[in-house]
């Protein structure tokens, strides 16, 4: 949007990630009035919150946006940081959204009349724009989280968030503590590991997944079987089941699995849960065995669903297999002392937490969640896009946006226009400054 001092417009998009945009993309064949914005750069996260030997868990034929798909010659892999950063840009290319960048909202709320006023942050003041339909694109989880402890710790360790780190060469020499074994955790574990470092490894509850089984990649085998498009009251295990942390596997190398136990055969040392710290001094509780054979007890079962599947479907492939641990604890270790360990830095990758608290409106439950159906809220005009499993397990991810962004917009479009005509094809634009990251 080039009119910078626009005071109305039709549908305000707060963020320019990958789910925003896409929404922009629907609307903008529908010749919808509306403006993105963006606080920093669009889909700047990909380049600027992961590590430099970062790659997709998920392979590269998920990759599917609004008039756009992954077409390269390696359906089957697993794109890079960079790479991901420069398909993304390519989709930038072929339309024109209408962006404001270095624009943060920092308020929005609703009109007596219906509808929403929004505050501005920008480089040159503060605005205030008035939308009918607002679409929050920010993120599930934008805060991270760092343990109440954290603080309490002996300042000559240096700490960050698993969003900061890059690579073995940014920490100080010395051995290193993961906190956490989600999939951020135990590929930055790896990712230390194989740059020669000593790591130490707080293992949470998340569990893992065979990255290929009977000849196929894990995750082939779960979207045929139809699991990334069950919508969330339909899917096995219910609520328990959706909360969960994503299993941990990577894409490294072409992919592979990532066997905690066979790390610890390799000389990195396990513990269980980080409970508590102070100064030098760690305190874990004693839960390694159990969370290790607990990831390992999903690993086989989501093998033998795919067995399941393999022998409903009357379908050829390599015989089936299971998991045989190749090291377990002696003894839970409970006590670390940072100073006689060597430890000089820690990565904490526990995740992080919603923050909505700009947002004043009556659309979000006791844990500040935002209550919706499929992006949908009970205050009109409020809507969300991008969130993990807002529909199903396929959404917050490639495989599922555009489906969650057409229903996002179909929804706006029926409201504002309910005889709407079928949408004409986007234009081409420029990259609008997206720079990949060397």
């Amino acid at each position: 949007m080039t009119d910078t001092e626009t005071a109305h417009v039709t549908v305000a998009i707060i963020g320019g990630g990958q789910a925003g945009l896409s929404v922009s993309w629907y609307l903008g064949r529908a010749g919808i009035d509306h403006v993105v914005l963006e606080a920093h750069t669009p889909v700047h996260a990909w380049a600027d919150t992961r590590w430099d030997n970062f790659t997709l868990v998920t392979p590269n034929w998920h990759c599917r946006l609004p008039g756009y798909h992954y077409d390269g010659d390696d359906p089957d892999g697993f794109m890079t940081r960079d790479e991901v950063v420069e398909w993304l840009a390519g989709w930038l290319d072929t339309f024109d959204p209408p962006l404001r960048t270095h624009t943060r909202v920092t308020r929005l709320r609703p009109l007596p009349a219906g509808g929403f006023a929004l505050t501005l942050a920008t480089e040159t003041g503060e605005e205030t724009l008035t939308c009918d339909h607002a679409v929050v694109a920010t993120g599930g989880y934008p805060i991270p989280v760092l343990p109440a402890f954290a603080g309490a710790l002996d300042p000559a360790v240096t700490q960050l968030h698993s969003e900061q780190y890059r690579n073995a060469d940014q920490l100080p020499d010395g051995a290193v503590l993961v906190v956490g074994t989600g999939q951020s955790g135990a590929q930055i574990a790896e990712d230390l590991h194989l740059a020669g470092r000593q790591v130490h490894l707080a293992v949470g509850s998340a569990p893992r997944v065979a990255r290929t089984y009977r000849g196929r990649d894990c995750m082939t085998w779960l979207a045929d079987m139809g699991l990334y498009d069950k919508a969330v009251p339909e899917y096995p295990g219910g609520k328990a089941a959706i909360e969960k942390t994503n299993h941990y596997v990577t894409g490294r190398d072409g992919g592979r699995d990532i066997d905690l136990r066979r790390f610890a055969v390799e000389g990195m040392q396990l513990y269980g849960t980080l409970t508590d710290g102070k100064d030098t001094r760690l305190a874990f509780a004693p839960s390694l065995r159990d969370a290790l054979n607990a990831a390992d007890a999903v690993y086989d079962s989501i093998c033998a669903d795919i067995d399941a599947f393999i022998e409903r479907e009357g379908l050829h492939a390599p015989s089936p297999t299971r998991y045989a641990p190749v090291w377990e604890p002696d003894a839970e270790v409970t006590e670390l002392d940072l100073t006689a360990a060597g430890v000089t830095s820690i990565v904490w990758a526990i995740g992080y937490r919603p923050d909505y608290r700009w947002i004043e409106a009556s659309a979000f439950d006791g844990a500040g969640r935002p209550m919706q159906n499929r992006g949908v809220t009970g205050v009109a005009g409020l809507t969300f896009v991008g969130l993990p499993w807002m529909h199903t397990w396929g959404s917050g991810r490639f495989l599922g946006i555009d489906r969650d962004a057409r229903h996002i917009s179909e929804t706006i479009i029926d409201d504002l226009r309910p005889n709407a005509p079928e949408p004409s094809a986007p234009r081409a634009s420029a990259r609008h400054g997206l720079a990949v990251a060397r």
